[in-house]
């Protein structure tokens, strides 16, 4: 199995009730150094509250073998000629080792965060990969872009503006939740990237004949071996060397699973389980800004199926027993204060890698 990890490295969800520190781009070059030496297979970064095409260009300068992606970049706030200039450069800089993954973003944000209008969001990132994919096509033959959907319409090709061919393909992966989503990314792209509350059951019953629905979407020119598209996921996790911090770190988690409970966007994932009443009463409580209480709603057993909860140790056995037959990557962030805890990341990323490909 693949293992990805976030900038900052070792970054914990502080919980809804403490604040998020500021990301230190000082750290950078070593944190990326240091995931370089520790074998992780690919170095991720958010779009939060800084660019991550720029912090992925400091870590791909600070690192030889590890690939840098966007996990993920908001696709509807960018025009797809923006986007695709952005991995154009990220791609040169890093030397072929940038992969691009997407996220659509909720309408609130899109229209009152952003500033911009709202599309039916699967149509529309079908035709937004199809123009960045068309925009690549163009500068990497030299040839006049042309491309034409119900979104887009891009047909003005200037020297001026046109970047040179680059020596590698750029991967994009989707972020999804709902099968729609899941369907668009087997179709149109390279791998899909999970949300957390993608439990194990939610993937194996919705997103695996999601994907193979999409998958036989593609043209035969476009089709794709078996086993080259990736599912990628990004589960809570409560992990700790000592049972006292296991257990700190497992209340964290609760935190952050209620917040997506209380979350519309996330309903479907919650609500086959029977959890719509649940669901309902935290998103009352989110909406009257009573953070402090959700947490307390979210039951042990709610809790255990969503989170991940295991000793440093016994980690790797708990990600294959639950995941190892359902995706083929996992992002992990454990925190590294010392050289002990190098050395313990270092054998969770080797017994993870020995996880046997599905």
């Amino acid at each position: 199995m693949k293992i990805e990890t976030l900038l900052p490295l070792g970054k914990l969800d502080p919980g809804l009730a403490a604040p998020e520190a500021p990301l230190d781009l000082a750290q950078i070059p070593a944190q990326s150094t240091l995931v370089d030496r520790l074998g992780f297979d690919a170095l991720l970064m958010e779009e939060t509250k800084d660019d991550p095409f720029q912090v992925l260009a400091i870590a791909a300068a600070n690192s030889r073998n590890v690939h840098v992606g966007t996990s993920v970049a908001i696709a509807f706030a960018r025009s797809p000629f923006v986007t695709a200039m952005s991995a154009w450069t990220a791609q040169k800089i890093s030397s072929g080792r940038f992969e691009l993954g997407l996220g659509s973003q909720v309408r609130g944000h899109i229209r009152r965060r952003y500033g911009l209008d709202w599309r039916a969001p699967v149509p529309w990132m079908r035709d937004y990969v199809g123009a960045i994919r068309a925009l690549w096509h163009s500068w990497q033959t030299a040839t006049p872009v042309d491309y034409s959907s119900d979104t887009y319409n891009l047909n003005l090709s200037v020297p001026l503006f046109t970047p040179s061919p680059i020596d590698w393909p750029i991967p994009i992966q989707i972020a999804a939740v709902n099968p729609l989503m899941c369907a668009v990314a087997a179709e149109v792209a390279d791998g899909v990237r999970l949300h957390p509350v993608c439990s194990a059951d939610y993937i194996r019953d919705l997103v695996e004949p999601a994907l193979a629905k999409g998958r036989s979407r593609r043209s035969e020119a476009d089709a794709m071996p078996d086993g080259l598209f990736e599912v990628c996921l990004k589960p809570l996790i409560a992990t700790a060397r000592d049972e006292e911090t296991l257990l700190s770190r497992r209340e964290i988690a609760r935190q952050r699973l209620a917040f997506y409970v209380s979350t519309p966007a996330y309903r479907g994932a919650f609500d086959r389980y029977g959890l719509e009443d649940l669901a309902n009463e935290l998103a009352q409580l989110s909406k009257a800004q009573r953070w402090s209480e959700l947490a307390g709603r979210i039951s042990d057993e709610v809790l255990e199926k969503w989170v991940l909860v295991a000793s440093y140790d016994k980690l790797a056995d708990a990600v294959n027993s639950r995941y190892g037959d359902l995706i083929d990557r996992i992002e992990l962030s454990i925190p590294v204060d010392s050289e002990a805890d190098i050395e313990q990341l270092a054998d969770i990323v080797q017994a993870l890698h020995a996880i046997p490909k599905r």
